[in-house]
């Protein structure tokens, strides 16, 4: 009987088509475990349920569908179909489809979005700003043919005529809808002249308000330095702009009045405020004059007080002249007092009488000084001659010599220093010899 024999990647090939034709569908429920995401853009995790696990693969092309992110431990109903990992001999599951089981893919997504945002602070009340009071040029982001701009468009006229209205018309959902929200969104803040802005649309369900929930936009309406009022759906309806706005209306209708103030009654308050401004200013005005006519009244006896002080000042003025005549005379008086002790105390008549000695004192030190050189000189010569004496030099001259050695020039004192056939070194009086010793005795007495 023959046998036929197969290798373990014909085997593995085979399992793999059967189990790719029979299971080409199937729909799963499990939690998962084991979530892996490297950077090709694919996502590896491990469905489980209490006894049992399997691998499981989303590519990167079924990845980039999902409306929300993958967690550990997140419940899942999936679609796929059964393969086999060849290089390991292992079955999994190719996934092309998930939801969380017991609510929707974007219920899930709008929650881990928002609670990621809201870490970062972009819902934070203190950067929220505030709406003008008047302005002058609104800006609506919403579609040019929905109920929604019509319904702004309709309110803000009737409330304020004057109203400036830039409408920048966007896809409101769909492909592409929340690029073109964000694009206008930056649109308009790069105007310079939009005061405040809403954005919005009709009613609809979650996945029809999605647009209004995606990153991007609601980055846009956290960044945009132009308050904006988020008018989204109806007011049961809640999206992520609503609170990344710095206003949330309840519906477009509802935006439009808060934007607006009413122009009829800007005017009614603006008459009363007029009218309130004549009646105070009038009020005033009297107050004043009745102060006026009490000041005019005290204006006599504050006149003679002014006059009565003006005589003080006059007499208090003369007689300051009078003792600071009297005070300058006295200081004259002094002056000339002084001038004359001074006069008698002069260093110049003092100096008068001195110059008369001094010629005689100068007659005087110069004898001395030319007594004192003179004995000096003497001293000086009889040192000399006591110094010549000693000096080695007058020795030489008497007919001695100094001996001194070749190498080094040492002084020979003693004949030992010497040896027979060494050359050396006569100093005289006058020039030097040089000699060789032809014998040394070392006996003093020889």
């Amino acid at each position: 009987m023959s046998r036929h024999v197969l290798t373990v990647s014909e085997l593995t090939a085979m399992v793999r088509v059967s189990l790719e034709t029979d299971f080409a569908e199937v729909w799963l429920e499990g939690e998962v475990s084991n979530l892996r995401a490297p950077a090709s853009g694919h996502l590896y995790c491990t469905l489980k349920d209490q006894t049992s696990q399997i691998r499981a693969v989303i590519f990167r092309s079924a990845a980039v569908r999902l409306r929300f992110s993958l967690e550990e431990g997140l419940h899942v109903v999936v679609r796929g179909r059964l393969s086999v990992y060849e290089p390991r001999g292992e079955y999994q599951v190719i996934l092309d489809y998930l939801e969380p089981k017991g609510r929707g893919a974007f219920q899930l997504a709008f929650e881990q979005l928002k609670r990621r945002l809201e870490a970062e602070g972009l819902f934070d009340r203190e950067g929220k700003q505030s709406l003008p009071v008047f302005p002058r040029t609104v800006g609506i982001v919403t579609s040019p043919t929905g109920a929604a701009v019509r319904d702004l468009i309709t309110v803000l006229h009737r409330r304020c005529p004057v109203l400036k209205i830039i409408i920048a018309p966007v896809q409101v959902q769909g492909l592409g809808a929340a690029e073109q929200i964000t694009a206008a969104i930056q649109a308009l803040n790069g105007l310079g002249v939009i005061d405040v802005m809403i954005i919005g649309r009709g009613g609809g369900s979650l996945e029809d308000l999605w647009s209004f929930n995606e990153e991007i936009v609601v980055r846009a309406i956290a960044a945009s330095r132009v308050p904006i009022v988020s008018a989204v759906g109806h007011e049961t309806d809640v999206t992520l702009a609503d609170f990344a706005a710095d206003v949330r209306a309840p519906s477009p209708s509802a935006a439009a009045e808060m934007v607006a103030p009413v122009l009829t009654e800007i005017v009614e308050r603006l008459g009363m405020l007029t009218a309130c401004c004549r009646q105070a200013i009038s009020s005033r005005c009297l107050e004043q004059h009745q102060r006026l006519d009490l000041l005019l009244a005290h204006m006599d006896s504050i006149r003679f007080r002014v006059l009565k002080e003006a005589q003080r000042v006059d007499g208090a003025v003369a007689g300051m002249r009078e003792a600071v005549r009297a005070l300058l005379r006295q200081t004259m008086v002094d002056a000339q007092a002084w001038t004359q002790a001074l006069m008698s105390r002069s260093p110049e008549l003092q100096v008068r009488r001195d110059l008369v000695i001094v010629p005689q004192l100068r007659s005087r030190l110069i004898a001395a000084v030319n007594h004192g050189l003179k004995r000096k000189a003497e001293q000086t010569h009889a040192y000399l001659g006591r110094f010549n004496g000693l000096s080695p030099l007058a020795i030489l001259d008497r007919g001695y010599g100094i001996l001194e050695t070749m190498p080094g020039r040492r002084i020979i004192r003693d004949a030992g220093q010497v040896s027979a056939g060494e050359e050396i070194l006569a100093r005289l009086a006058r020039g030097k010899i040089r000699c060789r010793v032809e014998e040394v005795n070392l006996d003093p007495s020889v």
